[in-house]
């Protein structure tokens, strides 16, 4: 998988996981201390986000580092 598949699987389960949770991006970014376009950029894997706004992302979504980052092939 390229760094680009990567990002974006990484995105749509960011994304898939905030839904669940019934949070807007809106929501979803005040609760990151971000602006709603930096969730969108995520979301959509265009963007490489840095190890401390993962974790970040991993524990507003209540879920381990290691569980956001698995991605499957």
């Amino acid at each position: 998988m390229t760094d680009e598949e990567y990002l974006m699987k990484l995105g749509k389960k960011i994304a898939c996981l905030r839904k669940e949770r019934g949070w807007t991006q809106a929501e979803f970014a005040i609760k990151l201390n971000t602006h709603r376009t930096n969730v969108t950029r995520i979301e959509l894997g265009n963007v490489n986000s840095t190890i401390n706004i993962l974790r970040k992302i991993a524990a507003t979504l209540d879920i381990r580092s290691h569980e956001l980052l698995n991605i499957q092939e």
